[in-house]
Parts: C-alpha cells; sequence; structure tokens
C-alpha cells in the first residue's frame, strides 16, 4: 500500500478525526499512487492512523476514507451510499418534499461526493480526486441504492479546478431530454434548471428556513434580495404576504421565478421582478425612502475560505446596514451567510455591526442553519456552512 507520511507532531488533527491533510503536514509519500489513489497515513513514528486518497495538486493533498484498515473497494463505497441514503428516510417526512441532498461529501464520510435527488433524478457532483478516480462505480452503486436511472452530472464547482480537475456537465447514465425538473416542497411546486442552476438547480439547504419565512409573512410587504428563481418569494406570497419586490441580477433566474410564482396560482400584480445589481438597487430604495415589513437576504457566497472573510464582512455588513435601513417598525430581517470562511459567530458580529452603524435597535429573534439533509460531522465543523438570523427591529 502506497503512503503518505506525516511531519512530527502533525497528527493531531488525525486523532480529532478530522479527514484532512495539508500539504504542509506531510513529510513524504512513498509510491506515490496518482491523482484519487489510495494511500496509508502514518505518523512520524509509523504509526496507522487513516486511510484515504491522494491529490498531488491541492493543498488538501490527502482526505480520509476511514480511520480503520477497511479495504477500499465497491462493497465500501456501498456501504456509505446505503446508510446515507437510510440516513435521509430517517430525518425527512416522505410528504416534506420529493427532493433532498442524499450526499454531503466530508460530513457523509465521502470527501468530495455531492448527490442531490431532484424527483426521480439525481444530480452528483465529483468534487475531488478521489471521488473522481472512483467515478464510474459510485454512479453505478448511485442508481442501485436508489432504484433510479437517471444521473446527471454538475462537476462544475470551482473546487475542482484546485484539485487539478477540468469541469464535466452532462447526463451520466438514463436519457433526460429536458433539464428542466418539476419539484415540490411543502407544498409548493418549484421548476428547477440542472444544467444550468446554482449550485446543482436549487438550494436545498434552505428548504427549512423558507418554510419559516412563509410562517412569519402574513400581510407584509417583502423585499426579496438575491431572489434567485424564487424560492422564499414563492413562499412568502404562500404565506398571505401583501406585496413582493423580488432582486436578482440574473434575468434567467429572474425568468423562472416568475414561472414559479405561476405555477402555484399567485397573480403578476402581486410581485415585482427587478434585474440589478442587490447592492446599487438597496442604495436605490434607500434614496427613494422605500420601506418594508420584511427584507430576505441570501445572498450567494462571499468567502470560500477564513482568509477571504474581511473582504467578505465588508460585502455583508453593507446589505444588512442599509436592510436594516429599509425596515418599518417592527419589521423583519431574514439575514443568511453560506461562506464557509465566515463562521456564525463573526456573521452575528457583522450583522450587529450593521445594526449600530444603521441606528437600529434590532433584536435576534430565531437563528437558522441548514436543512437536517446537510448533516454535519462533529469532528468536520467546516460542513456548517450556512447560517442566518432572524432579526426583528423594535
Amino acid at each position: 500500500m502506497p503512503a503518505l507520511i506525516l511531519k512530527p507532531g502533525r497528527e493531531k488533527s488525525l486523532l480529532r478525526r478530522h479527514p484532512w491533510i495539508f500539504s504542509g503536514a506531510v513529510q513524504q509519500v512513498d509510491e506515490e499512487p496518482g491523482p484519487g489513489g489510495t494511500l496509508d497515513i502514518i505518523s512520524a513514528n509509523g504509526d496507522f492512523l487513516a486511510r484515504g486518497f491522494y491529490s498531488p495538486h491541492s493543498q488538501i493533498r490527502a482526505r480520509v476514507w476511514t480511520f480503520d484498515d477497511k479495504t477500499i473497494d465497491r462493497d465500501f463505497f456501498r456501504s456509505r451510499i446505503r446508510s446515507s441514503i437510510a440516513a435521509r428516510n430517517s430525518l425527512l417526512d416522505a410528504g416534506q418534499t420529493d427532493s433532498l441532498r442524499l450526499i454531503h461529501a466530508e460530513s457523509d464520510y465521502l470527501p468530495g461526493l455531492i448527490v442531490d435527488r431532484y424527483a426521480d433524478i439525481l444530480v452528483v457532483q465529483y468534487l475531488t480526486a478521489g471521488v473522481e478516480f472512483w467515478r464510474e462505480t459510485l454512479a453505478e452503486l448511485l442508481l442501485e441504492e436508489t432504484g433510479l436511472n437517471k444521473l446527471y452530472e454538475r462537476s462544475d464547482a470551482d473546487v475542482r479546478e484546485l484539485e487539478g480537475l477540468s469541469p464535466r456537465v452532462g447526463v451520466l447514465r438514463g436519457t433526460i431530454s429536458d433539464p428542466r425538473i418539476d419539484i415540490q416542497e411543502h407544498g409548493l411546486k418549484f421548476l428547477v434548471n440542472i444544467a444550468t442552476g446554482h449550485k446543482t438547480g436549487f438550494y436545498l439547504d434552505q428548504r427549512n428556513n423558507r418554510q419559516r419565512v412563509r410562517e412569519m409573512a402574513y400581510g407584509r410587504e417583502v423585499l426579496d434580495c438575491f431572489s434567485y428563481t424564487g424560492g422564499f418569494t414563492v413562499n412568502v406570497l404562500a404565506g398571505g404576504a401583501k406585496s413582493v419586490l423580488a432582486v436578482d441580477s440574473s434575468s434567467d433566474a429572474l425568468s423562472l421565478a416568475r414561472e414559479n410564482a405561476a405555477l402555484n396560482g399567485f397573480s403578476a400584480d402581486q410581485t415585482e421582478f427587478l434585474e440589478g445589481d442587490v447592492f446599487q438597487v438597496l442604495r436605490k430604495l434607500r434614496d427613494a425612502a422605500r420601506s418594508f415589513d420584511m427584507v430576505i437576504l441570501d445572498p450567494p457566497k462571499f468567502a470560500s475560505t477564513a482568509s477571504q472573510a474581511e473582504k467578505a464582512a465588508r460585502g455583508y455588513k453593507d446589505i444588512n446596514l442599509l436592510a436594516f435601513k429599509l425596515l418599518r417598525p417592527q419589521g423583519i430581517l431574514v439575514t443568511c451567510s453560506c461562506s464557509g470562511g465566515v463562521d456564525a459567530a463573526l456573521f452575528q458580529k457583522i450583522v450587529a455591526g450593521a445594526a449600530l452603524d444603521a441606528g437600529a435597535d434590532a433584536q435576534i429573534v430565531e437563528h437558522l442553519a441548514q436543512a437536517a439533509d446537510h448533516p454535519v460531522a462533529l469532528t468536520f465543523p467546516e460542513g456548517m456552512y450556512l447560517k442566518g438570523l432572524v432579526c426583528r427591529m423594535p
């Protein structure tokens, strides 16, 4: 078995069962297995620590498959996939939705593998050298274990470049004539484009938060920023919002948002869809003395790593400050961050600073997080990427 030998004293994270080994911790690699190949991870003293895969092009030089000496083969992956699917069956009521995340990478002990189910189609992302190495085996097992026959690949995330991998997008198994899929969530219908949509097509991680915001929307005039294809917009309409102004920079996303609103029976006069840069739109709304009963901020990722947190913090503070200025008395701000480089404590500090600068005495009335089908392994806190606050104006 090829082996990666750690430098003295660099085994501490492995002993805490964190699955990443950075290049700076590596003393040497014996019998290099090539990208995605299996190797043992050994301490400087010669002790076996874990078995993982090699990523020669990444700063994360190896990732752990298992902390024991299990053989990494088809049966190993079948067991992991089966366990992940079973967990979803026990966590989610089948009546909630026909679309959910089945495998959440490191948090399901399959580093770099993302699998989302949209109705009868699986969408997969192979994001590391290890899962790329096993791509065909994993594709076969996913269909066998789910009983489905359609698999679409969306391996186009930026992280693949860091692994020395080129993007891959397209049908991997079965026949998919139309990438637009109808899904259902908490009694609502949505069109999802698995070929061009963000992530794998839809923000499944916000499922519970969309429902919670729906419960707070009755009679309110709502501003939905970074509205994308209308997930929050449709939910607040379903909750009885008086009106919604949905803002996004993508004309394609807004077009699909219009379709989603119509698909659920909401009339065009209830919602205004505005294409534009949210930062600029918020300033224009402030200058025009507009105000709202609820503002929703669900921006894309501003910081992938902690090194980008300072720049991201400025962006988050800017939009939250402007949002506070647009809220009426007793208004509600729903603000989110999906940036892995900004943890929950820092995000709350940023929002608090924005409220202070806006002269708003707001209260946190609720904390938001990703849905249960996006679990977080206790030894991998990086899996907790989505955080949110519901703030109320006095």
